[in-house]
């Protein structure tokens, strides 16, 4: 009896330090494992940040595109510069390259979404980058918090489809486009039903100033006779070239939106004040004195329809625009601010024929005022899809600018002041343009875009200069002023995620 009592015990100790040996060998508390879930409040593509209540997406693009008989990339036509010119300087096949990357963050908070967004691209161009050396591009970066927006983004007066209701180029003009950001404070209210209102200050430089060959101020000209150089007279008739002849500025453009997005479609009303400030009458003497500050204006209406008995997808996208000392809005985008085009039909008279376009806020001379350009302009497409892999969108715009009696009566004397010759008319012009697009889709987000565009510059003035230098490759010589045309097209590749 005692010896199976013994036995007993003894195994029960056994097993008692059995278990607390093994007791020892396992960790105190497990770690929690951190899974990358999916994030479903804000659509597909967010996932939630490991350790946080931050929903992130990330996405972007590669680009590949050419352009031919190009000015530029992004199908810049040959309108100024040397490729207006058509000399052999000019770089008329020209590649591109891009990678973009884009970051969108998203917090739920008692205030409501608390929204974070950054858009940046690496690019690499013909004849503006080195061998291996690209260029870095922020389009957007701002926070979104309670109706408020502060940062680089979009414009409150741009329409949807910016610079873009159905082509590639980012070269039609005829409305805004700031598809690449303006630094601004908006605040924007939701009404319901898709009915929306925007009040926003927005920065000038960039976009809202009419930029030089050396990327300055150049938004308003002074046109004293007898100021400046005769090579001086293709860029704007400035007193120097590439001189700013506008002040800083002072106060940010105000830009309110009232904007209906629904199932059928969407419309929508902007406007825009813009203060115009004027440099020193002599650009290195503030004892010259200055003209007084006035105020331009700009307002849009943009109309977008789908659903189109065409077909599924189908759409039409317009927009109109009229602008008083805010031509920005009008001839905006990556324009330039100027358009000289040569060409050989010159009816024997003359060297060369030769049409000029220049796009600014106003014009002053010494001891006066502003006079400001008034321009208007109307562009869109038709978008239609033929299957789920083809597209086709035929698109076009219509510029006008009009210097007024006064304002064109200066610039002429201006003008008449540095080439001489016989010519009559005054500095009002337009641009037409009409292009198509068909684009193939193989498989998701890969697309195969083919585009052409014609270009018309419709200028003023009637006759031949004197025997003048317009610089650049062009001789010492008379030229005869005459509408111009131009062709420009560009193939691209994209593939987005």
């Amino acid at each position: 009896m005692n010896f199976a009592k013994s036995l007993m015990l003894g195994g029960a100790a056994l097993l008692v330090a059995t278990a607390g040996a093994q007791a020892a060998d396992l960790p105190l508390k497990a770690k929690a494992v951190e899974y990358v879930k999916v994030c479903s409040l804000y659509g597909a593509g967010f996932y939630y940040i490991p350790g946080t209540d931050t929903c992130i997406k990330l996405g972007g693009y590669i680009r590949a595109e050419y352009a031919f008989n190009a000015g530029g990339m992004t199908e810049t036509p040959s309108w100024n510069s040397n490729a207006g010119q058509g000399n052999r300087l000019s770089n008329n096949t020209i590649y591109r390259s891009r990678a973009d990357v884009n970051i969108d963050t998203r917090t739920a908070t008692e205030y409501g979404v608390v929204r974070t967004y950054f858009d940046s691209v690496f690019t690499w161009t013909t004849g503006s980058d080195t061998v291996a050396n690209g260029s870095l591009g922020v389009f957007f970066a701002f926070v979104q918090f309670a109706g408020f927006t502060f940062g680089k983004a979009v414009s409150a007066f741009s329409t949807p489809w910016h610079g873009g209701p159905g082509n590639i180029t980012s070269n039609l003009l005829g409305g805004d486009d700031t598809s690449t950001g303006i630094n601004q404070v908006s605040y924007t209210a939701e009404f319901g039903n898709g009915v929306s209102a925007s009040i926003s200050l927005e920065d000038q430089s960039g976009y809202r100033w009419a930029q030089g060959n050396s990327g300055g101020n150049i938004s308003l000209l002074n046109v004293t006779p007898g100021n400046g150089t005769s090579t001086s007279w293709l860029s704007g008739l400035g007193s120097y070239t590439g001189t700013s002849y506008s002040a800083g500025t002072s106060i940010p453009d105000i830009v309110g939106k009232v904007r209906v997005d629904q199932a059928w479609g969407l419309f929508q009303v902007s406007a825009a004040a813009h203060q115009i400030r004027g440099g020193y009458y002599n650009p290195s003497n503030e004892w010259s004195g200055h003209p007084g500050d006035k105020w331009g204006y700009a307002v849009l209406a943009g109309l977008s329809l789908k659903n189109l008995p065409t077909g599924p997808g189908d759409s039409i996208n317009l927009d109109a625009t009229y602008a008083d000392g805010a031509i920005r809005y009008v001839i905006g985008g990556t324009s330039p601010n100027y358009f000289s085009m040569f060409g050989n039909n010159a009816d024997g008279v003359a060297y060369q024929s030769l049409a000029l376009g220049t796009a600014v806020d106003g014009v002053y001379v010494n001891g006066g005022g502003i006079e400001t350009t008034k321009a208007w302009g109307i562009r869109g497409a038709f978008n239609h899809n033929w299957n789920k892999n083809w597209a086709t969108s035929i698109f076009g715009a219509y510029s006008s600018v009009d210097y007024g009696s006064t304002g064109g009566a200066l610039y002429t004397a201006a003008l008449f002041n540095r080439v001489g010759g016989t010519f009559t008319g005054n500095p009002n012009f337009s641009i037409a343009q009409i292009g198509t697009r068909t684009s193939w889709t193989p498989v998701k987000n890969l697309t195969f875009s083919g585009e052409v565009m014609w270009v018309h510059l419709d200028q003023n003035y009637t006759g031949v200069t004197g025997v003048t230098s317009p610089g650049g490759t062009k001789p010492t010589a008379v030229y005869q002023f005459k509408d111009q045309d131009t062709v420009v097209g560009a193939v691209r590749v994209q593939r987005t995620f």
